[in-house]
Order: structure tokens, then sequence, then C-alpha cells
């Protein structure tokens, strides 16, 4: 299971495509294209390519002017008896046909000879950044390698809450591209993190060492969507950014020889400055420094405080002041880290029991709290806490 598979949730009839492997049990799905929803690996599965082809494609269509003129005969077999139709010629164009006559001469005769089709211009050379449109509204996020050599890459990316993350690394083949490293939904274009990507040029056998290249790219919607064209290796309409408009140098033989300076020997132990030792004799020696203070003793820990007895892990419990758009996986993400900091808190403080609230919503949290504690080997027992107060909303753990 990888990112951009399309998969089916088992729970349901919804279909959507796996964005971000969130640990190893939990993925982020966008649903729709719409919104995005985190759900536990056992809980969806793989669409194969197969079964889109036999069960997706829909029957041909009758157009208007083109309805079967044999009700008696299967129209999706051919009708081997009519005559086939020549094929026409295409017609060429005013400025084709005045282009040959100019080309052919005076005194001339004959048909113009056909036009001569222009050549495609050559993809154009170097590492691209690609944003391929995988529905109308969500966007993968490709490395495109149209150079002769290899490349070691690095992929993460920056937010206003998270200065970096790490995402992915690994080596990208020439001519190649890679899988999708993330999706980017279009209706979120304001909240997009900017990309930082690094390049290191790999040539097996080759005679060169190259100097590390590092790009951050940014997006604005003034430059955005007039960047879309043709992608060059996946041939496929994309928002290119290229990566290496200052192309990785080559490291010269002399630097790559250069030790590091060795470092200063140690001085022995008992052994006398003799420098310093003349200064002070001569009076020229720098004023003495003040004696050093004792190092100061360690702050004392401060004690773990015990969490309540009922623990509520809805959002405005815990970020009462919260006034940002958090994503689906961010709130979950929230939860969890308070669930096991509280979890850890009374373990510590040797509480015998605890409710944690989280609500009812898609049971996401829940199944995952619960997977939790059953691992836990300081977990005596949990069980849904009291319905006539709760419902099914809350957790009721005992601990050992």
């Amino acid at each position: 299971m990888n990112v951009g598979d399309r998969v089916r949730l088992l729970t349901g009839t919804e279909r959507g495509i796996i964005t971000r492997l969130l640990d190893s049990e939990l993925v982020e799905v966008a649903i729709d294209n719409d919104f995005t929803i985190p759900v536990l690996r056992r809980e969806v599965v793989v669409i194969a390519p197969e079964e889109s082809q036999t069960f997706d494609g829909a029957p041909a269509e009758y157009k208007p002017g083109k309805a079967n003129q044999n009700p008696g005969r299967n129209p999706s077999k051919k009708d081997r008896s009519a005559p086939k139709p020549a094929p026409r010629a295409p017609q060429p164009s005013l400025a084709d046909a005045l282009a040959a006559v100019a080309s052919s001469g005076p005194g001339k005769s004959g048909a113009p000879s056909a036009p001569k089709a222009l050549a495609a211009p050559p993809a154009a050379k170097g590492v691209f950044l690609a944003l391929v449109h995988q529905s109308p509204e969500l966007l993968g996020v490709t490395l495109i390698n149209n150079t002769d050599s290899e490349i070691l890459f690095t992929y993460g990316e920056e937010t206003p809450r998270r200065p970096y993350r790490a995402l992915a690394a690994d080596k990208l083949g020439a001519k190649a591209s890679t899988r999708p490293l993330a999706h980017f939904h279009l209706k979120d274009f304001e909240q997009w993190p900017a990309v930082v990507v690094q390049l290191l040029p790999f040539r097996l056998n080759g005679e060169a060492a190259y100097e590390l290249v590092s790009k951050r790219q940014s997006f604005k919607a003034s430059t955005f969507y007039s960047s879309k064209r043709e992608a060059p290796v996946i041939k496929q309409d994309a928002y290119l950014f290229q990566l290496d408009e200052r192309a990785a140098q080559a490291i010269a033989p002399e630097k790559l020889a250069q030790e590091a300076p060795a470092p200063p020997p140690a001085k022995a132990e008992g052994s006398v400055d003799v420098q310093a030792l003349k200064a002070q004799l001569s009076g020229d020696a720098p004023a003495k420094p003040a004696a050093v203070a004792a190092a100061a003793a360690p702050a004392p820990v401060a004690p773990i405080v015990a969490p309540p007895h009922e623990f509520d892990l809805h959002l405005e419990a815990l970020r009462p002041d919260n006034t940002e758009e958090l994503s689906n996986t961010a709130i979950l993400r929230i939860q969890l880290d308070a669930f096991e900091e509280a979890l850890s808190r009374a373990l510590a403080t040797n509480m015998h029991e605890i409710v944690f609230i989280h609500g009812m919503g898609n049971g996401v949290l829940r199944k995952e709290i619960h997977r939790q504690l059953s691992r836990n080997k300081d977990i005596k027992f949990f069980e849904d806490a009291k319905k006539e107060k709760f419902g099914f909303g809350a957790t009721l753990v005992r601990l050992k």
C-alpha cells in the first residue's frame, strides 16, 4: 500500500486515493477529491486496475443521428456486407496552399506538395517539480529527472507551524519520474506548504563529484496557473517548476584532496605555557579572569501532576484559544498526543483509573485509543464508560 493507490473502505462504499502514510497502521485517504480522513490500514483495500477496467467501464451510447439502422442485427458487430467509405484526404488550409504555390515558383506546374509538419521542440533538460492532476481537484507532487545522470534526492515540506518535515528520500534514474510524493487539494491552495528539495547528481564510474543543490519552492497564484504545460518524460500536462536553474557544480579534485586541519595538541597536565609565563613576568599579561563560580546545581525537577479523572480529548478542551483551520489528520495527532501524555502521567502518579472522553465521531480516535490500550502491559482492562453519562463517547481505563 503506497501513496497514490486507489482504495475502497471496507466499512462503506466510499472510494479514495491514499495521500499520506501517517504511521505503520494509519493512512490518510482523500474521499471524492474533496476531503481527507485518517483510516486504519486494515479497513481499506487497494482497487486493482483490472477491476476498474471491468466494472467501471460505461456502455457505448448512440449519438443523435447514429441510431442502429438495422434493429434485427446486433449493433456491436460490424456490418461486413456494407462497403467501407473511402477515407477523405485532409484539406490543406489557405495559408498552406499559398505557401506551397509560392515555393513552386513561377512557370512550374503540378499540384502543390503537402506542407511539411513542424518538428516538436525538444523537451527541456533538467530536474522538475511537477504537479499532475490525479483528478480535477487533486494534484500529485512528482519529481521528473530529464537528464542523463542519476540523482539522489530528498523531499520535505515547510509550514508556518512546522519549519521542516522530511517526507521522502530516494534515488531517481535518468529520464525517469517518481511516484506521487504528496498530494495537494486545489481548494486548499492558500494553505499549501513550501516544498524543499535537495538534489545530488550521481553517475556510476563518473570522474567528478558534485555539490548539493537545494531548492525551496513556494506557490503563488500569479505564477502557478501560468506554469502549466506538457511535462517531459511523463508526457502529461502538469504545473512545472525547474529545480536546477543553477546546475550542480563539479567539485575540483584539489578541493577533495584537502584534509581537515589537525586539532591543536592537548596540553599535558602540569605543563607550563612559556609564552604566558613570559608575558606575566614582563607585565604585559592580560588581567586575570575572575574566579570561576562553582557550577550551579541542577534545577529541581518539577513533580509530575496527575491528570483529571475525566480527561476530555475534544479539540475545544485541549486548545480553547485555537483559531486556525486544522485538517482531520492534524486534529487526530493532537488528540493522540494528549491521550498518550495523560496516560503516562496517570501511570506515574499511581492512579487506579481514568476516563478518556473521545466522543462518537467516525470512530477513528476511539479505535486508535483502544488499539494502544490493548498493547500496554500496565493496563488491567478498559471498557466503555457509563453510557447513561457519556453514551458511547468515553472509555474507562483501569490501571494496575
